[in-house]
């Protein structure tokens, strides 16, 4: 098979590729290791950035988006038992957020491509990417039993943090940076009613929680729990009283529980890969950069990866200019770091830390100061609703 791109990982910044790189006449052909019913299966984020938005827009698949997703113009943070606003609309000049599941966006972008006849390839077994530092780059899996071969000009690893992808890279050539934090996130998923119609960040003596939602009915929840616990010693019971002793009473009295759809524990890190590229390959969405949750910021860093990508993908095609992909694990890299220092800071600030009462103190401190300055509460806003593609220059 030969193809002018091929892309590594069925996931949304894998989809999301295939799609703007479609719109722009690029053919591309997908290869993941997962059943399409397992990468809808995953449970992930559920904040989108303007700029996001914008993105899936642009890629022809906003429509649901627009109609079931949930616009949202500021967020509560709770601390010393009362909760303040962060009005993001005001502090940003009218920018808001979406909240929309990563699974329904993932969804959106399956169904264009199938509506489109565009070549996926699920359950490819033994995937490996080959000659991508020379110009003649390709990939090799086996399916039914089969070898198979994709030669290309270009491969995309959109593959995630354990992929083939940055695994092939010799490690000589990459540089890793990498922050492991010691607590994870219980997350619980129910079809219940969200306790407050915007999200509660939640900073309390028994740890963080944070009280999100996928619509009016289906609700996320998550709590700071040790890395030694397992998701079998949580019973939904459990969970519920938990969290009512991390909110604020008023929503304590309100939070409805219910039965979960689905519960999980996700250990908390950062990490970045330095550079992007390798030759003819580049690394986008996790399989170069992982955020702590708490910024909301893991899609929206993929989606402006992928931004890059395919702009720097169609002017080599339509110019046969080379300024797009060797500038982009640069610009890359600009946003990333920025994302990174955010979503490690608003994890420092509003998770607990091996129970330090003066770090505790320290904490409250710094977010009395935040709410009740103009400036604090600016810079968590600009920085919630993500800063603009072109923010300090290239």
């Amino acid at each position: 098979m030969r193809t002018q791109v091929a892309i590594i990982g069925a996931g949304p910044s894998g989809l999301l590729l295939g799609q703007l790189l479609h719109k722009a006449g690029i053919d591309a052909v997908i290869v993941e290791r997962q059943s399409p019913d397992y990468v809808l299966g995953r449970i992930r984020a559920g904040v989108l950035e303007q700029v996001a938005t914008d993105l899936l827009d642009e890629a022809g698949v906003g429509e649901r988006m627009h109609r079931e997703g949930l616009v949202h113009t500021g967020f509560d943070m709770l601390f010393n038992g009362q909760r303040h606003r962060v009005d993001l609309e005001r502090l940003t000049g009218g920018k808001k957020v979406m909240v929309y599941g990563q699974t329904e966006v993932t969804r959106d972008l399956m169904a264009a491509r199938a509506a489109a006849g565009l070549p996926t390839v699920y359950e490819a077994a033994n995937v490996q990417v080959h000659g991508f530092d020379s110009t003649a780059p390709y990939v090799t899996y086996d399916k039914d039993g089969q070898s198979q071969r994709i030669d290309c000009d270009f491969i995309a690893g959109c593959d995630g943090f354990h992929g083939v992808c940055r695994a092939s890279v010799p490690r000589s050539a990459i540089k890793e940076f990498e922050k492991v934090y010691p607590f994870g996130w219980l997350g619980l998923l129910s079809d219940t009613p969200p306790v407050h119609h915007e999200l509660i960040y939640a900073n309390s003596p028994r740890g963080f929680a944070l009280c999100s939602q996928r619509s009016h009915t289906r609700s996320r929840y998550y709590l700071q729990v040790p890395l030694t616990d397992k998701v079998e010693q949580w019973s939904d019971d459990a969970f519920w009283a938990e969290l009512k002793l991390r909110l604020d009473p008023e929503a304590a009295e309100k939070l409805v529980s219910g039965p979960s759809i689905e519960k999980s524990i996700a250990p908390l890190r950062s990490f970045v890969t330095e550079p992007l590229r390798f030759g003819r390959l580049f690394l986008a969405g996790d399989a170069g950069h992982i955020v702590p949750p708490t910024g909301a910021k893991g899609l929206n860093l993929a989606a402006t990866d992928v931004k890059y990508l395919s702009n720097a993908l169609t002017e080599f095609y339509a110019e046969k200019s080379e300024a797009g992909i060797n500038h982009y694990s640069e610009k890359c890299l600009k946003r990333i770091w920025r994302a990174e220092r955010f979503s490690w800071w608003f994890t420092s600030i509003m998770h607990r830390f091996n129970d330090d009462p003066i770090m505790g103190k320290l904490q409250e401190a710094e977010l009395d100061y935040l709410m009740h300055s103009e400036a604090g509460l600016k810079t968590i806003a600009e920085n919630y609703v993500g800063l603009p593609l072109d923010f300090g220059g290239r």
